[in-house]
């Protein structure tokens, strides 16, 4: 290669993240991975870049760097129309001119360099982009299966002409970028046969909450602007990097996703074209476990790369292709991720609706935040301009052409899409909430209408009827002192764990399986274990629809159970969190699907067939089976040994040990890898003998809610009697106070899991003054209470 052609074209393995003024960030970043991760595994496909002296020689020679500031400098990117007009002046005016012929030379020389008439991907690479104070990424094209020198030519001229989309322009005006200080790369890379296999995206944080210990997967089958452009809900992983580093296998969570159309290479001119996957396919992960593990390295080992280089902690944007010819996995591109990196970390900023209307459409949360407004619903680029700033954006799905009008966009709705796809990732950017992949959002809202979009709940994002009142409250939790008395949280929604985790807190006093297995399972897991012998044909027809691709029934309920318990336990990894086994009564086990077979009819379930009971009785012995596999899952298999088991509603100490026992058999044994055993302390018994229960158990939590109940002989859902229920009653403190001075007797820990604490801020210095050792609250009490507990214990000691 010439020194001519060198200052035009640069190989991949020639530059690194010096290069980036040269040729931009996009193609530095493949250069930087080449030379310093190959030795670590990460496949890389290899190509060059056109350099940004290229790029400044072809506008210089057409006289079109002189149009830009003619268009552009005077440009209000606010007024649409006319920054569509000016826009697709400059697009076919660039697409118009000739590559100096110098350049094309070199490109060509290039090409070939790859091969015989390979297939290539041709991707732009703002000399400005992909750094973490500004993200390009999707502001300019990217063409696919380009194969043949012309071809590659003219792609080259298209990448161009991108850098003055209309969405471009508007970004580099809202970050406050001069038009013609930006110049392009264009980067040319060996095409991965991923038509075959698939792709996706990886990002090495939660992208809704930052949280760091994870790394999120998206995939689906073929090539990956599918998942960009939001056509598919892609299948979704999360894998937690510090136990994925010590050996394990920590999939914390798989979500299955609906991957309708396969991006395929195209024919008679056409580069791409979509087809339908089948239905089976659909039903199946597009990529294995092992492939999820490897990438969820790969995202590592880059990761801890730009972290050393830059001197700081930098999360990464990472896409990822699979050659179905061949199988191997590649990393085609790797930024650092913008969003998170902005935040300001250590402030804890939350919404909360204050009262709660119909549920008209839900989907995917991208972020954390509640917006209302009016619906506009958008079905073709044209209709942009009817577009009035402050209301709700509802469309099958956007693209960067959009990007203009979601800037002034309260919220946005999309019927497809998945957290990576391009209305979540600008969503995310511009801080305005989304809920993607809600697939009936353009038919069930209408224009006018009046609504409030909530991605304040977890995962799942709601769009509510009306507009509805909520707060927004912003605490630096860095300013916090924390108490002595330890105070953890009770925690039931594994999509919330991540957000819960930046409360200030020593961990999880209660995980209630029950949550998790009736909104992720669903299923009676006797009618998963023993399918076959199901007589109701409606329960037999949904659970086979609930547990499509799983061949084993019984597996689905392990997997579900697991990634629930998982996703917590990571979340707040390495503190203790607290799982109670389940704690159905009779009636709520029948109301699952397929549980009526399997359960007695009781006239009191409050004090029959529930908690220790059932787990060592034939009868529900190979239900309790399937909690206990998820349970060693989650602390061998992903390696959360900080995940403890508490046992609810149990009589007596021999019923302890038989449920100690029945544990034991599925890996499950007391003292092993710190496995620690917890009993509630709910019932009078477990306070009478308490000392008999310490020989069983490591601690105790105290359940007031049962407690009182039984303690006063109050059913609190009776009408009728309900006025009598009160934790604060003297009867009730006289056991809590006996079952703490009892439990330390015995060198055993104590703490509370029950309701009062969060509700009365009195019973929660009573239980300081008693000396508990950890308060678990409900996570809207937190702060709050945390408060009252530092405020008892200066008392105690005097005001010290």
């Amino acid at each position: 290669m010439t020194a001519t052609t060198e200052t035009f074209v640069r190989w991949f393995s020639d530059v690194g993240m010096g290069d980036v003024a040269t040729v931009g960030g996009k193609n530095a970043s493949l250069g930087e991975m080449i030379q310093h991760l190959g030795s670590s595994g990460v496949r890389v496909p290899d190509g060059f870049a056109v350099t940004a002296d290229a790029f400044r020689l072809a506008m210089r020679e057409s006289g079109l760097d002189a149009r830009v500031h003619e268009l552009l400098d005077t440009l209000d990117p606010r007024d649409v129309a006319a920054l569509r007009t000016r826009g697709e002046q400059l697009r076919l005016a660039i697409g118009a001119a000739r590559l100096p012929e110098v350049l094309e030379r070199a490109i060509i020389e290039a090409y070939r360099g790859l091969g015989d008439d390979v297939s290539v991907a041709v991707r732009s690479s703002a000399t400005a982009e992909d750094l973490p104070e500004a993200s390009f990424a999707g502001q300019q094209e990217t063409f696919l299966n380009v194969r043949g020198e012309a071809a590659l030519l003219e792609a080259c001229r298209r990448s161009y002409a991108s850098l003055f989309t209309d969405r471009a322009i508007s970004y580099r005006a809202l970050h406050g970028f001069d038009h013609s200080a930006v110049a392009l790369s264009v980067g040319v890379q060996r095409m991965v046969r991923s038509d075959l296999g698939a792709s996706g995206v990886m990002f090495t944080l939660d992208t809704e909450t930052g949280f760091r210990a994870v790394v999120l997967i998206n995939a689906a089958y073929g090539l990956g602007e599918n998942i960009v452009q939001g056509t598919v809900t892609p299948d979704e992983f999360y894998v937690f990097k510090p136990t994925l580093e010590t050996g394990h296998k920590p999939i914390i969570r798989r979500q299955l996703g609906t991957k309708e159309l396969r991006m395929v290479y195209g024919s008679g001119g056409k580069q791409t074209r979509n087809v339908r996957v089948d239905e089976a396919e659909r039903r199946r992960f597009s990529v294995t476990n092992e492939d999820v593990l490897q990438l969820a390295r790969w995202g590592i080992a880059i990761e801890q790369h730009y972290t050393a280089e830059r001197g700081l902690d930098t999360p990464m944007d990472i896409e990822w292709a699979k050659d179905g010819e061949t199988g191997k996995l590649f990393i085609v591109q790797a930024r650092p991720e913008t969003v998170q990196a902005r935040r300001t970390r250590g402030v804890l900023e939350t919404y909360h609706l204050r009262e709660r209307g119909p549920v008209l459409v839900r989907g995917q949360s991208v972020g954390t935040k509640i917006a209302s407004g009016t619906v506009r619903v958008m079905r073709r680029l044209e209709d942009l301009t009817s577009f009035k700033p402050g209301e709700v954006l509802v469309a099958e799905r956007t693209d960067p052409d959009w990007e203009p009008v979601m800037k002034q966009a309260a919220a946005v709705v999309t019927d497809q899409g998945g957290r990576t796809c391009h209305a979540a990732i600008v969503s995310r950017e511009l801080g305005v909430p989304a809920i993607v992949g809600t697939e009936d959002g353009t038919s069930t809202l209408h224009d006018g209408q009046q609504v409030t979009i909530s991605c304040a709940a977890g995962d799942v994002g709601l769009v509510y009827e009306g507009l509805l009142p909520f707060d927004v409250e912003s605490v630096d939790v860095g300013d916090i002192p924390r108490p002595r008395t330890q105070v953890m949280m009770n925690v039931a929604d594994p999509s919330e764990a991540f957000s819960l985790a930046a409360l200030p807190n020593d961990g999880v006093g209660l995980v209630r399986e029950e949550f998790i297995i009736n909104h992720a399972i669903g299923v009676h897991p006797l009618a998963l274990v023993r399918f076959d012998e199901l007589e109701d044909e409606e329960a037999r027809a949904r659970i086979e629809a609930r547990t499509s691709g799983w061949p084993d029934k019984a597996e689905y309920f392990v997997d579900r159970l697991a990634e629930g318990v998982g996703m917590i336990a990571a979340a707040f990894y390495p503190k203790d969190v607290i799982v109670r086994l389940s704690d159905f009564k009779t009636n709520e086990y029948a109301n699952l699907l397929g549980g009526r077979m399997f359960e007695p009819h009781e006239e009191n379930p409050m004090l029959g067939f529930r908690g220790a009971s059932r787990y060592y009785d034939e009868r529900f012995r190979d239900g309790f089976a399937l909690e206990c596999r998820a349970l060693t899952r989650v602390r061998d298999e992903f390696g959360l040994t900080n995940v403890k088991v508490m046992v609810p509603f149990c009589r007596t100490p021999e019923e302890g040990r038989l449920v100690r026992d029945e544990l034991a058999r599925y890996g499950l044994q007391q003292g092993e890898n710190g496995l620690e055993l917890y009993v509630m302390c709910e019932i009078p018994s477990n306070v009478v003998q308490a000392s008999a229960f310490a020989e069983v158990f490591d601690g105790f939590s105290i359940g007031s809610n049962d407690l009182t109940q039984l303690v006063l002989g109050v059913d609190r859902d009776s009408e009728v009697v309900a006025h009598l229920f009160d934790e604060r009653d003297p009867a009730v403190k006289a056991m809590v106070s006996e079952a703490i001075r009892a439990a330390h007797e015995a060198h055993r820990k104590i703490g509370i899991c029950g309701q009062a604490p969060s509700d009365y801020p009195e019973f929660a210095r009573f239980l300081v003054e008693q000396g508990i050792d950890s308060v678990s609250l409900n996570p809207d009490s937190v702060l709050r209470t945390t408060q009252i507990i530092l405020e008892a214990e200066r008392d105690l000691s005097g005001g010290a």
